[in-house]
């Protein structure tokens, strides 16, 4: 299996751009299979900046990891591998850190919000209505509630909400109540295809069905692996890992993830000027980062035409700023 048969990464080359300026440790907390990783770590090495940098790569797939240890084979002296989620990124982070490491600056890290082409396409994994498997959807399959677990348990009320808070489903309490009902009347709904056939019997036909299609899916994708508890989480977590003129780069593919990444940056960027009225001549507290993208990065049509993934794919990017005194690490 090559890295593309297993997943396309996107945005490769806005990436390496934003991201592989200088060396130091790179963070990869949504590894797959390793491309993006890949790319940033034959640049650094085109680059003369291999001697020093290393990269952690952190995913919570056995097969992910399994496929990025292939791809990274040649940089291996250069990377560590670590089977987890991004949300104990300081943990990770901070034990390998330990040691040899330890005055090397934390220079990038990458999120890629999106499934993987080959989590998707595996029907055992249950992540995709077009492809017929058990209800699954959980990221890391040896542990957790599967999405069989929530449409199985949960009552109406709490369906419709997951469905409308996680997919913006407008027809959500029609679809919680079809689902609730077809339990009633034949029991556990265990595979992807009879969730499915509750959807299409509960939203009509043409293209509004298949958005329902999608949104719903997501909704459960999300509500299984609390995505967005884990983002908010790591996104903090991860600027505070970051050294001065480090750079946090996080490619998201739907608008409840772009909003918070969105927000989040913002926020991190902006001086406090404390409360509203005040008059303040000079802010409370300056910003300690700057937004390196002002608006979203997003895939041409080049590489939408060879990975239609790429099209909902956002790419945005903060930088630590220096401190008042401190110099540039400029190896």
């Amino acid at each position: 299996m090559t890295n593309e048969s297993y997943h396309l990464p996107v945005l490769v080359r806005e990436v390496v751009r934003l991201l592989a300026l200088r060396g130091g440790i790179f963070i990869d907390g949504t590894l797959g299979g390793g491309g993006h990783s890949r790319a940033l770590l034959a640049s650094l090495r085109e680059s003369g900046l291999e001697e020093h940098s290393f990269l952690i790569g952190i995913d919570q797939d056995d097969c992910a990891l399994r496929e990025a240890a292939r791809t990274l084979r040649t940089f291996e002296r250069n990377i560590r591998l670590v089977k987890g989620n991004f949300s104990d990124i300081v943990d990770i982070v901070g034990e390998i850190r330990r040691g040899a490491l330890k005055e090397m600056p934390v220079s990038g890290i990458l999120l890629d919000l999106g499934v993987s082409s080959f989590q998707i396409d595996t029907p055992a994994r249950g992540f995709s209505y077009l492809r017929p498997g058990p209800l699954d959807m959980r990221m890391d399959s040896s542990s957790g509630l599967t999405a069989a677990d929530i449409v199985n348990t949960s009552d109406e009320r709490s369906l419709a909400d997951i469905f409308f808070r996680y997919g913006e489903e407008r027809r959500s309490r029609r679809i919680a109540a079809a689902v609730c009902g077809k339990r009633s009347e034949r029991g556990p709904i265990e595979t992807t295809e009879e969730l499915a056939e509750i959807v299409k019997g509960a939203t009509g036909g043409g293209e509004q069905q298949l958005k329902s299609l999608a949104r719903v899916f997501q909704a459960l994708r999300i509500a299984v692996n609390d995505e967005l508890g884990v983002l908010e989480h790591v996104l903090d977590d991860g600027a505070g890992c970051l050294s001065s003129l480090g750079r946090m780069a996080v490619i998201s593919y739907h608008s409840l993830e772009d909003r918070m990444v969105k927000h989040f940056f913002r926020d991190l960027c902006e001086d406090d000027w404390g409360p509203r009225g005040v008059g303040l001549r000079e802010p409370l507290k300056k910003a300690a980062f700057r937004m390196v993208t002002r608006r979203a990065v997003t895939a041409d049509e080049t590489e939408v035409k060879k990975n239609s993934r790429a099209r909902s794919a956002k790419l945005r990017v903060i930088e630590k700023k220096l401190e008042d005194g401190e110099g540039e690490w400029n190896r």
